[in-house]
């Protein structure tokens, strides 16, 4: 849909704000989100982006795509970014601080404190405040409170069903667009919006036919 080229930058802007690196269109088509994808060759050229904004946005896309599609964090001992090889443990060996100091150093990939313990666990280490920072997200989170609202009562942070992406619910409509995946879903029944909206047509702002889904843990 057609779009001037400073909204088009905004918006696009936006996206990378929210960690996304693919871009989308955002016009509403008979009460949905179109969503069609964008390339970012079709962004550049429409938005009309100068070359400092062009810069600036190949080095986000670049950024993003590296956190999304390879697995690398900074090294607690040295501040470089390391990549986990093997996504299902974690225990990573960092080259740059072994090389400094002569001696091995591992640390654990979920709580980013030098590794303790033995083998190669997939759980977490034997630091005692090692945990799943996202898993303790939704299980602790606190509950909405804004009377009125739909989603009162209901975890505030709720895991996207499709990618499992955590997302904190902040608006009016019970209903959340995914920024890494795009789907749209509910956050009460965390069911799909147009499942959702079937069973229960105009009930953006009120409860689903569904009951409301438990916390996830």
């Amino acid at each position: 849909h057609a779009v001037d080229p400073a909204s088009l930058t905004a918006w696009c802007r936006s996206l990378l704000d929210q960690g996304n690196c693919n871009f989308h269109c955002p016009a509403d088509v008979d009460g949905q989100k179109c969503n069609t994808s964008w390339t970012y060759q079709e962004v550049r050229r429409h938005a009309l982006l100068t070359q400092n904004e062009q810069e600036e946005f190949e080095q986000r896309l670049a950024t993003i795509a590296a956190e999304k599609f390879c697995e690398y964090k900074t090294c607690p001992g040295c501040n470089t970014f390391v990549e986990r090889k093997d996504t299902t443990h974690l225990r990573v060996f960092c080259y740059v601080c072994t090389a400094q100091s002569g001696t091995i150093y591992e640390f654990c990939w979920q709580c980013l404190q030098p590794w303790k313990g033995k083998g190669t666990s997939s759980d977490q280490c034997e630091n005692t405040d090692c945990l799943n920072l996202e898993l303790r997200a939704l299980k602790y989170c606190e509950l909405i409170t804004r009377l009125g609202s739909p989603v009162n009562g209901c975890p505030s942070i709720r895991a996207c069903p499709t990618c499992g992406k955590l997302i904190e619910h902040k608006d009016s409509c019970k209903y959340v667009i995914c920024v890494r995946c795009h789907v749209e879903f509910c956050f009460l029944c965390l069911g799909l919006a147009k499942k959702c909206l079937k069973r229960k047509p105009d009930s953006w702002y009120s409860s689903c036919a569904k009951p409301v889904a438990p916390r996830q843990t």
